[in-house]
Order: structure tokens, then sequence, then C-alpha cells
């Protein structure tokens, strides 16, 4: 009854780099005084979201089919990366049950962000918004995160593939 349903995790950290924001976090423009490095525009939640949808289709991650390596996706848009992920689920059928995401930020603050956020995600997923869940932490000034050296996010995500026909 329930081996069609599959489960995916992605994590993602960025660092922030030494040129003026803003930057991308979930497909929304945040604002902030640094951008973050990264070959596409290292939006790290869509990242996170990309490796979770890959992981539960067994298709490997993200770096494997938009590697940093290839200049065609210098500074390309993370949504891009999603869009295609999404028609990658679509091809074989599987439906999106849920998503649950964690931003960790110390700074900036992510809340006034987090409903435009779960709006784009949706839209892109072509899946209604109470499916998607994002929340956001600092870390209390621990690790990188708490340094203010960079931001991470993590993802989890619940598909339902086709049901196998019995023969």
């Amino acid at each position: 009854m329930l081996d069609n349903l599959r489960i995916g995790l992605g994590t993602d950290a960025h660092a922030f780099g030494e040129a003026s924001g803003p930057i991308w976090v979930g497909g929304v423009q945040v604002e902030h005084s640094r951008n973050l490095d990264g070959h596409s525009d290292a939006d790290v939640l869509v990242h996170a979201l990309v490796d979770a949808l890959l992981g539960a289709l067994n298709m490997g991650d993200i770096g494997e089919h938009f590697p940093s390596s290839d200049p065609q996706w210098k500074g390309a848009p993370s949504l891009d990366f999603l869009a295609w992920t999404r028609d990658q689920l679509e091809k074989r059928g599987a439906k999106i049950l849920s998503v649950d995401s964690a931003i960790m930020a110390q700074e900036p603050r992510m809340k006034p962000y987090i409903g435009s956020i779960r709006q784009k995600l949706s839209e892109c997923l072509r899946i209604e918004a109470s499916r998607v869940s994002v929340k956001s932490t600092t870390t209390d000034y621990l690790g990188f995160v708490g340094r203010k050296e960079g931001i991470a996010a993590q993802a989890v995500c619940l598909l339902a593939l086709p049901e196998a026909k019995k023969s």
C-alpha cells in the first residue's frame, strides 16, 4: 500500500561574498548587504529542494545535472533547475504530496519573506501552497551561520509514484 511513496532530503549551504546584495532565497529576492557566492544565483533553499526531489526519484543530486564546471549555468536562476526537476517528476507520473524546508540564517531575517517564498515555490512546483512549508531559524550565533558567514537550508519531500501495474 505504501510502496509507491518516496522521501527525499536535500541540504545546501552558501557563503556570503564580498559583493553587495541582494540575494535569492526560495526564488524570492531578499535584501541584504552581501551576496551569496555560487556558480548559479546561489539560491540555497531551491538547491536543497532540488536535491530532495531528485533524491526521492533516485536521480542523484543537483551537481550531476547542473554542474558548476559548466559555464551555461553561470548566474542561472535556480528556479530553472526546480522547473526542470518538476518536469522530471511529471514525466514519471510522480505527485508531490508535501514539501517541508528550513532556512538557517543569522542574517538576513527571513520571516518577512516566508509567505512570498512559499507562494513562489508552490507556483514553480504547480502544487497548492498548503503543501509547501518553509521555516526559518537562526543558529543562535553558533557555527558559520551564527558567525554571519553564510546561509544553509534543508528540504524534505514526500512523493507518490504511480502504482505498479499488477499482472
